[in-house]
């Protein structure tokens, strides 16, 4: 199977062209969810690839504002390549997604989602089970936590979800990014998340709060509502055991647009499937 049979094609990708700024970025980023976007720039009439802008990129430069000085290479594919040797690539570069260029024209962009469809559909390998792709370490947080502070929690993990536990360390929910997204409130100029931080009577209150709130935008153009995560987690949990296979775990997540799922024993929580584990096995 090659890229091109995966890809999401340039007739259907949302770009920003140079020259921007980071506020085209942050207003595609709130409206659709993107973890980035790619850059492309008129030259002499005809469109040429420059790279990607990320979250983290915002989240690293927040005084640039020159849509030039955000971007960062990421590797590229072709078209004709093979989808196993592009989501090897993923894993071992930590990309989640992979521009497909033809010379220097964006002709796609192939995703970790475009590959677990493929899984799905049982077009690439997935008898792998997932009992031996699953990772094991599993990032957490409580029901009552402010969601600025889960939010901090999740950008310190580097991984885009948390695992809500109620007071008996029961699975409650999860929490994800887009979860997060959806809620916070893109501000002008220098306003403060503070308002949106617990109160200083507040138990979860610490000086450290104040720095919370960065890990999609910057925290100067963002406030996130400082209400218990419990108001924000998905509740309704899909979990899967250590025999079901890639196949069927990625057709769990793309049924339930979701980027991963626990891992359970009985009750008992043991690991998490996350989309890009799933390419590991192919």
């Amino acid at each position: 199977m090659n890229v091109s049979d995966a890809m999401t094609p340039r007739s259907n990708l949302v770009v920003v062209e140079i020259p921007g700024s980071r506020n085209d970025v942050l207003e595609y980023i709130q409206e659709h969810g993107f973890s980035s976007v790619p850059v492309v720039k008129d030259v002499d009439g005809e469109e040429v690839y420059r790279g990607l802008v990320t979250r983290d990129d915002l989240i690293e430069q927040p005084d640039e504002d020159q849509l030039a000085l955000l971007l960062r290479q990421v590797p590229t594919v072709a078209a004709a390549d093979d989808i196993v040797d592009a989501a090897e690539t993923m894993v071992a570069e930590d990309a989640r997604r992979l521009p497909v260029v033809d010379g220097d024209a964006l002709v796609g962009i192939l995703t970790v989602t475009d590959v677990v469809r493929a899984i799905a559909r049982g077009e690439v390998d997935g008898e792998t089970p997932v009992g031996e792709l699953a990772t094991r370490a599993v990032n957490a947080t409580h029901t009552a936590t402010p969601l600025p502070v889960a939010e901090r929690e999740i950008g310190l993990a580097d991984v885009p979800y948390a695992v809500v536990l109620d007071d008996d360390a029961a699975m409650a929910g999860i929490l994800t990014e887009v979860d997060i997204l959806e809620v916070a409130r893109v501000v002008e100029g220098e306003a403060s998340t503070g308002d949106s931080i617990a109160e200083q009577d507040s138990e979860w209150s610490w000086e450290g709060i104040k720095a919370t709130g960065a890990r999609y935008l910057p925290t100067r153009n963002v406030e996130i509502p400082a209400e218990a995560t419990r108001h924000f987690m998905t509740e309704d949990l899909v979990t899967v055991s250590r025999t079901r296979t890639a196949k069927e775990v990625a057709q769990e997540l793309i049924a339930n647009d979701v980027e991963q799922v626990p891992l359970v024993s009985g009750t008992d929580l043991t690991g998490i499937v996350r989309d890009v584990d799933l390419l590991e096995g192919l």
